[in-house]
């Protein structure tokens, strides 16, 4: 079945949305994009994401492409048209298309897409997937709050991560495997090791993404009654994690079994992160946008 894009105000088929080669997204990852989980065909925390996406456009000088309410009924319209009951929606926004400089007139009109992917059963409320990490050294730029397309440090992690036969990396500050590195995030997740029945929480900064799904599932931890400990933690104590669970749009709530090779706990789906993520689902389940 073929699918829709949203391109510069137009729904075209897959095979005709092309956009110019000067266009600065392409040429200096001059962009910023979000991607938003899909559940029961309406998107799952659609207005933080709308927000996080309206900082990142502040943050670079980007001018947003349209209003708040035309943008919510293109995503709309774009999973209605594709069909999409679960999975992803990925939004694009470039500074726009001019001869090639590092220097850019602030008069341009900015590029715009979206895509959608069908992504079955990761939502489902049985058992999740138990995903495996691989540690990698955070080489990304400084401005990792900033939901730039600027993904070179996370391409590297994830795909040493693949190599190695683990789902996903895990990034640290300083060599990989090191006990004594401090741990950022995962390569395209949230990271949250359980150690005496608390959640760790690394707080956040400029060294780390605000996630969307983080920001959703500390409340619910809260309303559960689990322990929440704010501060930054090593890999050495996340190895030695009772359990430990990643969060994001396409991933929600899923626990993570091992690290490098070494479990996690008993290397199974731990019972805080199991009472989690059902009670996380359950609550976006309430306010789908």
């Amino acid at each position: 079945m073929t699918r829709t894009v949203y391109l510069n105000g137009a729904f075209v088929d897959e095979a005709e949305a092309k956009v110019p080669i000067m266009d600065r997204g392409l040429l200096f990852a001059d962009a910023v994009y979000e991607g938003i989980g899909v559940l029961d065909g309406r998107l799952v925390d659609g207005a933080k994401h709308l927000d996080r996406l309206g900082r990142s456009l502040a943050a670079v000088d980007i001018p947003a492409p349209m209003g708040r309410d035309e943008l919510v009924a293109v995503l709309r319209e774009l999973v209605a048209r594709d069909g999409l009951d679960e999975g992803f929606l990925y939004l694009h926004v470039t500074r726009g298309v001019v001869e090639r400089n590092y220097v850019h007139a602030g008069d341009l009109v900015p590029t715009v897409f979206a895509f959608t992917q069908a992504q079955h059963g990761v939502a489902a409320d049985g058992e999740s997937v138990v995903r495996t990490m691989r540690t990698f050294p955070d080489l990304r730029w400084a401005r990792r709050d900033v939901k730039t397309t600027n993904l070179l440090g996370q391409v590297l992690a994830k795909q040493a991560a693949a190599e190695a036969g683990d789902d996903e990396a895990l990034l640290v500050k300083g060599d990989a495997g090191d006990g004594a590195a401090e741990v950022t995030e995962g390569g395209a997740v949230s990271f949250f090791p359980v150690v005496d029945g608390r959640l760790l929480v690394r707080p956040l900064s400029p060294e780390i993404l605000p996630g969307v799904t983080r920001s959703s599932v500390l409340p619910v931890a809260a309303a559960e009654g689990l322990a929440v400990e704010e501060r930054t933690y090593t890999l050495a104590e996340a190895l030695a994690a009772d359990e430990a669970f990643i969060t994001g749009a396409s991933s929600y709530v899923e626990p993570v079994g091992a690290i490098d090779g070494v479990p996690v706990g008993d290397g199974a789906v731990g019972p805080l992160t199991r009472r989690l993520r059902a009670a996380y689902l359950a609550d976006v389940r309430g306010r789908l946008l």
